[in-house]
């Protein structure tokens, strides 16, 4: 069980599994944020608790994102997709800037170009180790 929350403690997320890599997105809204990005269904692979905030990203071709806020320190803490895919799942990625960095510290780091392309850049090997410690 991979575990992350937010500054405060208020807001936490479970992700079923330690992933084998995240996604730093350069797109208008991740950017900004300055978030890693790990994958997976919201009441499936990915549990949230605590109270948060929403911002509806609504200018994307394939259904609008809500990325949640702690209500109390501000922190970014997840993500969830508005559109149910066909088992009724909706997609979700936690930020895993909320979890300890020794325990992801060996996490691959992919790149996704949401700027311009929106397309996976080649892998430059680096790990989680290599941008924080």
């Amino acid at each position: 069980m991979f575990r992350g929350q937010c500054h405060c403690g208020a807001v936490s997320w479970t992700l079923e599994a330690t992933p084998e890599s995240v996604t730093a997105c350069n797109c208008t809204v991740c950017r900004r944020y300055g978030v890693l990005w790990a994958y997976g269904y919201i009441g499936h692979s990915i549990d949230t608790s605590g109270s948060t905030s929403t911002y509806r990203r609504s200018d994307r071709g394939d259904g609008d994102i809500d990325f949640h806020f702690c209500t109390t320190c501000g922190c970014l803490t997840h993500y969830v997709g508005t559109i149910a895919d066909a088992e009724g799942r909706y997609w979700s990625a936690v930020n895993v800037r909320m979890a300890d960095p020794k325990q992801i510290s060996e996490v691959s780091v992919n790149h996704f170009d949401g700027y311009d392309t929106f397309k996976r850049l080649p892998s430059d090997s680096r790990k989680l180790k290599d941008m924080w410690f």
